[in-house]
């Protein structure tokens, strides 16, 4: 889960002169903000604090270091999470996993303020399984005639028989492989993967249908603007199970988001989270502490997409004619293309090291449930 407040500096363009222009605001200059997600999943569930910072600065958010964090439940359970490293506070998956049905409270003490942060219980409910993840080719209009040009549709599909869960949220993690386009003897490093998180918000519920059922939601587009659908690709879906509250307050955050950028825009503190200050309730804190059952599906994409773009059509640099050495090779100067057979023997150089070495934009480390799918 992934907050982000992004505080935007305005520039005015007068006379042909541009000026900083930092606007006055009623805003908090340095809000609390919480990121956090417990699961029944047996990993280390993690919190971020931070402070946003004031218009005007260069980043949005600073790490708040040496607290103390502590989840309560139901029964009386006290659980302690550790700083991983400086703003983010991680459970041990050895004494702590969530259960359904059990209510859980985050406690959080700031010794730089010396404040006390606390959340409101939170149950963890009900999630069903995702029936279904699957995709559909989309053709995507061109202004070239007899030119197909395809994207990439994936949905879901879901349901619960038992009618509990009545509002859901979806993150995904996507992994693909590429190749540059030359000879592994000549550039062995040219199969990598890559790997990203949605930062989208997918929310949807079923309160106002007849049944709890979700048909062909659209989880991701995938368009032909990257190599992602190149050789193979994979989507793991994850399903959560919200409250009525913790979903309007997706729904408002999903609302801000959308909307265009402006001066008198709406900030995400607007956005009333379930975390409050003990000692100073007039304190306004940004985010939210998500309680939820967890359930997951994967699906691997291999499959031939018209008019994709090739990111390395640029790659050529020059033709060295001849085996004399070549300066600043492997530092300034990649081969991609060797041919060493007279008449003539040439190479081809670029300039750019992601033409020639895969991992400046992946890892060569295959993920362990890449082999045997598809």
């Amino acid at each position: 889960m992934r907050i982000r407040l992004v505080f935007i500096c305005f520039a005015l363009i007068i006379s042909g002169c541009i000026t900083q222009f930092t606007p006055q605001t009623n805003e908090d200059k340095k809000l609390l903000v919480v990121e956090g997600l417990i699961t029944d999943q047996p990993v280390a569930n993690t919190i971020r604090l931070s402070r946003s910072l004031p218009l005007g600065t260069r980043t949005s958010s600073d790490p708040v270091t040496g607290c103390t964090i502590t989840i309560f439940d139901n029964s009386g359970n006290v659980f302690t999470l550790t700083e991983s490293e400086p703003g983010t506070y991680k459970t041990d998956p050895s004494t702590f996993r969530g259960s359904e049905g059990f209510t859980y409270t985050l406690h959080i003490h700031s010794p730089q303020d010396n404040h006390t942060y606390q959340s409101y219980p939170v149950e963890m409910t009900h999630v069903p399984p995702i029936d279904s993840v699957y995709y559909e080719k989309k053709v995507l209009s061109t202004s070239t005639a007899f030119v197909e040009r395809d994207g990439c549709q994936v949905y879901l599909d879901t349901h619960d028989p038992t009618n509990q869960c009545k509002f859901y949220r979806w993150e995904y993690s996507e992994t693909w492989e590429f190749r540059l386009p030359y000879n592994d003897k000549v550039v062995p490093n040219n199969r990598c993967w890559i790997s990203n998180n949605s930062e989208s918000i997918n929310i949807k519920t079923t309160s106002l249908l007849t049944e709890d059922n979700i048909k062909k939601y659209p989880i991701n587009f995938i368009s032909n603007l990257s190599d992602r659908l190149s050789e193979k690709y994979s989507i793991l879906v994850n399903q959560y199970s919200l409250t009525e509250d913790e979903f309007r307050y997706w729904e408002r955050l999903q609302t801000l988001s959308e909307q265009p950028g402006g001066l008198y825009d709406k900030i995400p503190s607007a956005v009333p989270s379930n975390i409050f200050c003990v000692d100073d309730p007039n304190q306004n804190i940004v985010g939210y502490f998500s309680v939820s059952a967890v359930t997951s599906k994967r699906i691997f994409i291999k499959d031939h997409f018209a008019g994709l773009i090739n990111l390395y059509e640029s790659c050529n640099g020059d033709t060295i004619f001849g085996g004399a050495p070549i300066a600043g090779l492997n530092k300034e100067v990649w081969i991609i293309i060797e041919h060493p057979i007279p008449p003539p023997n040439y190479n081809i150089i670029t300039y750019e090291k992601g033409c020639a070495d895969c991992t400046v934009r992946g890892t060569k480390t295959e993920p362990e449930y890449w082999n045997g799918n598809q």
